[in-house]
Formats: C-alpha cells, structure tokens, sequence
C-alpha cells in the first residue's frame, strides 16, 4: 500500500512496485488513477490525518506499507498502532533533520552564520537536530525517532531525500530556470560564483531504493539522492541545453549581493552533498537515471503548467516557500551598477 500515491514521489513508485510484480493499493485523498500505472494497481480514498479511514484502506494487511507523507510524532503512532496488520514499512524523510557538529541545522540558517557545515559526503551516521513540534526538520526528526524505537513491532526503512525532482512537483526547482528562458531571459546572476551544490534526488531513483527496501525488510536509515551532486552552474547549463538556448551566467563571489537577485532554489553557502555508499551496500541500490538525463520530462512538466498562467498561480507553494523568483527589475538595477 503507497500512501501519497498521486504525488511527485508517489505515482513513480506505484508503477516501479507495479512493475515489480507487487499487488499495489494506491491511497490518496481523491482516490485517483495515473495513466502511467499498470491497470491492475488498486485505488482506495482516504485522507491521511484521518485514522479511521486510514486503518479502513489497510483493511486486513499490507506485507508493506509506504508512506510518502508522514510527518511528526502524530504519523509515527498512526502507522505503529496498524502493526500488527502491515509487514514493514518504507517512509521518506528528508536530510534537513542532519546538523552540523556546532548544532546547526536547515532551520538556523536564517540566524547570523547560521547555515550548517556538513561533513561531505553526509554520512547517515551524522547526528540530527533534537525532535520536536515546530518546525519542519525538528518533526521529520520525531517521526524518525519514533518510529525506530518501534523497530520489533514494525521494521521501517527511513530515506533521507535530498532535492526532490520531477514531474508532478509543487515546488519545482527547475522553475527558477525554466521561466527565466521562456521569458527570454539570456542573463542570469548566481551567487557563490554558482558553486553551490545542493544534492538532487529524482523521484525515479527514490522510486527505486522503494522497490529494493520493499523486498528486503529492516530498519534503518538511507540517505536518497542521485548519483551525483552538480553546482549550480552546472544545473542551470544542464536545463539551458535540454531547452536548446545559450545564457551568459554572472558569477558573483560570495552571498547573493542584493535581496531576489542571484538567490536560486539550490543556492547554500556550504555544500550539501549525501553518502550514498550505505545504500549500495545494504539494498543493492544502482540509480536509475541521472540527473542531465530526467531533465527533459521536468522541463516538459513546468512548461505544461505554466502554459498561459502566472507562475504565482501555477505553483502557489514555490511562491510561499521562496517568495519571488523572478525579481528582474532588481536584477537589472543591480547589474547597471
């Protein structure tokens, strides 16, 4: 059973399980069908914060159960408390819960020098930020604690996702891109001198480590990322090429150096790079694609959404998450200077 099926993460893993020869029930609050799935995957309707129907679309038993939206304690408890009907479990989770060896996390990094220092590569042994109930990294890092106390009753692989990308996402990095070349923009400023990297994760390559930890039962702790982890520069040329354009990229040493201008979605002042050897080892796992090679159906994506609308309202959540993208009035005035 996928809970979140008809999300980014989700319709790629319900047909990778499909695929696999699982008999998969794909749960989502619309109960709805991707065209992409094998005909014979189920559907169920349920919300995800509402107990009652959630134990209604497990039913008798699942062998496993993944959960692509789990999030805090309240989650952890829900999935514990149908252990005695599901075999194993499978739950993303993010690399935000890590800090770094001065106790800084994703969640301090609005604080003077406060984004962390990460080991590189991350290793899934790297300490995490204390559980907690208000902010995003902190309840991520409760419903990990939680559920790998509860380790005898129900086995969970937690994966660590790094910089989710595909098609289906509401808050698609790429945008930042995408728009500015359809805009005709042929400038772009990048801070850091565009070395920031900030580790993608495709959901192919998620959908992946979910169809091997689905066969090989257990609880532990995954870092999910692809293969690589390409700066900035090499993300924007990468997206340039697969939309057949040529842009000139202002390389600015340092932090962006006015507010909206030379700021993207995958701009950190330190690196951000994950272990992914642990994976090798312990699920077999191999990516299935690299992250020049997914581009083109995200592009595709993007551009379908955004086709005669404002981004604000093609995606409301990149709005809410990073504000405004595509400040050009801010980046002209500052390049005139």
């Amino acid at each position: 059973m996928v809970i979140g099926a008809t999300g980014q993460i989700g319709r790629a893993t319900v047909g990778a399980l499909a695929r696999d020869g699982w008999q998969v029930t794909a749960v989502s609050r619309g109960g709805d069908r991707d065209e992409t799935w094998p005909k014979d995957v189920r559907t169920a309707r349920a919300d995800r914060d509402d107990d009652a129907a959630l134990a209604a679309a497990v039913g008798d038993g699942c062998d496993v159960l993944v959960d692509m939206v789990a999030y805090g304690r309240e989650h952890a408890r829900q999935l514990t408390g149908l252990a005695d009907r599901v075999g194993s479990a499978v739950v993303i989770s993010t690399l935000s819960v890590y800090e770094d060896d001065k106790g800084r996390g994703f969640d301090t990094q609005t604080e003077p020098d406060g984004f962390p220092v990460y080991p590189v590569p991350i290793p899934e042994s790297l300490r995490t930020v204390r559980p907690g109930d208000d902010t995003y990294s902190n309840r991520k890092a409760a419903l990990e604690r939680e559920l790998l106390a509860s380790a005898d009753r129900l086995p969970t692989t937690l994966l660590r996702a790094g910089a989710v990308h595909g098609p289906y996402c509401r808050t698609p990095r790429e945008l930042y891109v995408v728009k500015r070349n359809l805009d005709g923009r042929r400038r772009r400023i990048l801070s850091f001198g565009g070395t920031s990297r900030f580790h993608p994760a495709s959901v192919h390559n998620i959908a992946e480590l979910i169809r091997l930890a689905a066969a090989r039962p257990g609880s532990r702790v995954l870092n999910a990322c692809d293969p690589e982890a390409p700066t900035v520069a090499e993300i924007c040329a990468a997206i340039d090429a697969v939309m057949g354009v040529e842009t000139e990229s202002v390389l600015v040493d340092g932090p962006p150096p006015a507010p909206t201008v030379g700021d993207t979605p995958w701009t950190v002042p330190a690196p951000v790079v994950c272990d992914m050897s642990a994976a090798e080892r312990e699920l077999g796992y191999r990516p299935v694609v690299r992250f020049a090679e997914s581009l083109p159906e995200t592009v595709a994506s993007i551009e379908a959404q955004l086709d005669g609308r404002d981004w604000r309202e093609a995606y409301p959540k990149m709005f809410e998450a990073y504000g405004d993208l595509f400040d050009y009035a801010a980046e002209d005035a500052w390049s005139a200077t």
